[in-house]
């Protein structure tokens, strides 16, 4: 038999949250992309714990819930500083850092989903781009092609600064 499914919620809801977090931006839609994956696993549990990697099968669906996400983000929205990030502490903060941080938190914000969730599940997750392209159901070369999009998008925006 599987994991628990109220064990698995305890141990891995924080490193989800992180996730989704580093997707959306923001605080409050990162908890409601997290929400809404879980209810999904929930809803398939019995095949979720099964699985050879539940938690890999959950992440999956936390990518799949942002990139799907029905909620757009409207013009009056804006991205939240990463000390809201659950699980870590704010060092100091001197200005130049905070500028350059919103920058790129404004560049990462305007960016489409797809692009956005490449470059996290490539930068954080450390996943290689045939494991990103399984996650996301595409091809590693479209992969690599909203990578180098992403980052010429990000690269244009930081050169503004």
């Amino acid at each position: 038999m599987g994991v628990d499914f109220h064990e698995y919620v305890v141990t891995r809801r924080q490193p989800l949250l992180r996730l989704a977090y580093l997707l959306t931006g923001d605080t409050h839609l990162a908890e409601d992309v997290v929400q809404t994956a879980l209810l999904r696993a929930f809803r398939q549990w019995r095949r979720v714990s099964r699985a050879d990697r539940p938690d890999a099968y959950v992440r999956r669906m936390v990518v799949n819930a942002y990139v799907d996400g029905k909620r757009l983000r409207s013009s009056a929205e804006a991205p939240t500083a990463p000390a809201d990030l659950p699980g870590v502490t704010a060092g100091p903060d001197h200005g130049d850092t905070h500028a350059e941080r919103s920058v790129m938190w404004t560049a990462l914000a305007g960016l489409p989903r797809v692009q956005r969730a490449v470059l996290v599940l490539r930068f954080y997750e450390d996943l290689d781009d045939a494991r990103i392209a399984e996650l996301l159901g595409s091809t590693p070369s479209t992969v690599r092609s909203n990578a180098s999009r992403a980052l010429a998008t990000l690269r244009k925006e930081w050169t503004r600064v």
